[in-house]
């Protein structure tokens, strides 16, 4: 098991009364799983990734990785660990003056120490281009690798961020929401992207997708967060109906865009 979670709880402080984020969610994972999680905006997945690369630590429960409580982790342990976690947020938080390949090659911040790994951002090794060059040929942008991160579209920026992660050789993929910004055939590309190379490269992989067709036609396994429970749990073909009405209403209305997709969703699927 990769993963195991076991009642995690997270509350975040406030000036009143703490907020709870999550709420007793159990969850395990298996080596080289592929996991879509759906759910509305705050419904808790932002920190459901933090805890998974151990950014942050449970109020309450535990998070086990690869047979290790990560809130026992520290030091050299809590560092090992996150090498071999690897997170691709909304926000690519690349460095906008550096070229494609130097984005790329920050990759190998995890293995190295700061000064080691600005070291050979500006004077990588052969060794080190030919990794990055390798994971931007992966991601389509071996022809980009001159180009500052900045002037790339917000498509290319978003592959970027993917190859960077790549050159970190990860086991564990975390992907929070990285098609939100993409436009539906961008969104597509990139899902089946990720798919694919977690697939061949036999990684886990778990993301977080705003559209449910795009969670239910590239992942064997869909988990849904509400109000930061564990909703649903299930194969992509139980997706639908009454388990979508449960995650993505509010009051019994439809509200926001992924119900609209929702909705959209259960209109084809009656059809």
């Amino acid at each position: 098991m990769i993963y195991s979670l076991d009642r995690v709880t997270k509350f975040f402080p406030q000036w009143r009364e703490p907020v709870q984020a999550l709420s007793s969610v159990t969850l395990q994972v298996h080596p080289g799983e592929q996991i879509a999680l759906l759910g509305q905006s705050g419904a808790g997945k932002t920190t459901l990734f933090r805890l998974l690369n151990a950014t942050l630590r449970p109020s309450a429960g535990s998070v086990f990785f690869d047979g290790h409580d990560t809130a026992c982790l520290s030091g050299s342990g809590l560092r090992a660990m996150r090498k071999r976690v690897g997170t691709i947020y909304q926000q690519h938080n690349l460095v906008p003056s550096l070229s494609a390949l130097q984005n790329t090659l920050c990759g190998a911040l995890g293995r190295m120490s700061l000064l080691a790994t600005l070291r050979g951002v500006l004077q990588p090794t052969k060794a080190d281009s030919e990794l990055a060059l390798q994971a931007l040929e992966q991601v389509g942008l071996s022809d980009k690798r001159a180009a500052r991160a900045a002037e790339l579209s917000g498509g290319q920026q978003q592959r970027l961020a993917v190859a960077r992660v790549l050159m970190q050789s990860p086991d564990v993929i975390l992907a929070d929401e990285p098609t939100a910004s993409l436009d539906p055939e961008l969104a597509e590309a990139m899902t089946s992207l990720l798919s694919g190379l977690a697939r061949d490269a036999r990684k886990t992989l778990i993301m977080a997708v705003h559209k449910v067709d795009l969670a239910t036609r590239h992942f064997p396994r869909v988990v849904g967060l509400r109000a930061g429970g564990l909703s649903f749990d299930v194969p992509p073909s139980e997706v639908r109906g009454e388990l979508l009405n449960t995650l993505y209403a509010r009051n019994g209305n439809l509200t926001g865009e992924s119900d609209v997709d929702h909705f959209q969703y259960k209109l084809r699927c009656a059809r």
